[in-house]
């Protein structure tokens, strides 16, 4: 389906931009959220005739959303998760968890515009990009951790997904060889003295 772009979208194009979307694409998202128009005849001078008032909306919708994107951009989020020794979620942390994390520091987000990828399904940092408005965007830091003294620590730098028990044992095996290796052979420190008692006789 070909439609009429009222707004910029990502890789799609411009605001008046007539693209070519998959007509699923086109009817659950772009038309019914106001975000497009078929590229009818009617709907092109319908559009020639709407562009001034669309230029001025996001012209005040994108200064709103440089507004908030000085408060958030940056900001790190604590998330507490519970996981396996491993670091791996037993969950999950999802675009409605953030958005709903956001709302309670007092960013109003949709779930649409956290652009996460995929579910976040391991403790530690990640970067969350914020889409606030199609030429406004955020990035924000989530840090996943099991309890708050988890989170303090993964702050600091520390990274709790290495599981520390066997690297101890590795350290600890690695120190026991080199006390080993550092302590002289017996034949070597018997062989000077055999030498010397040789040149005592000979003297």
């Amino acid at each position: 389906m070909e439609v009429i772009l009222l707004q910029r979208l990502g890789r799609l194009g411009q605001m008046g931009d007539v693209v070519r979307v998959k007509d699923g694409y086109a009817r659950n998202y772009l038309l019914p959220k106001g975000k497009a128009l078929r590229a009818t005849k009617e709907n092109r001078t319908r559009f020639e005739s709407m562009k001034t008032e669309l230029e001025t909306r996001n012209l005040a919708q994108r200064g709103e959303a440089e507004k908030v994107s000085t408060k958030l951009d940056g900001k790190s989020f604590v998330v507490l998760r519970q996981a396996a020794e491993g670091g791996q979620l037993y969950g999950s942390v999802s675009t409605r968890d953030i958005a709903a994390l956001l709302a309670e520091a007092g960013f109003m987000v949709d779930r649409s515009q956290v652009e996460l990828n995929a579910p976040i399904k391991m403790i530690g940092f990640h970067t969350v990009p914020i889409a606030l408005h199609p030429e406004v965007a955020s990035n924000i830091t989530v840090n996943v951790a099991r309890n708050a003294d988890e989170a303090e620590r993964q702050a600091r730098g520390e990274d709790l997904t290495v599981r520390r028990e066997p690297l101890d044992e590795a350290a600890e095996a690695g120190l026991a060889a080199e006390a080993f290796f550092e302590q002289p052979a017996p034949s070597e420190e018997g062989a000077p003295s055999r030498q010397g008692e040789g040149a005592e006789k000979a003297g």
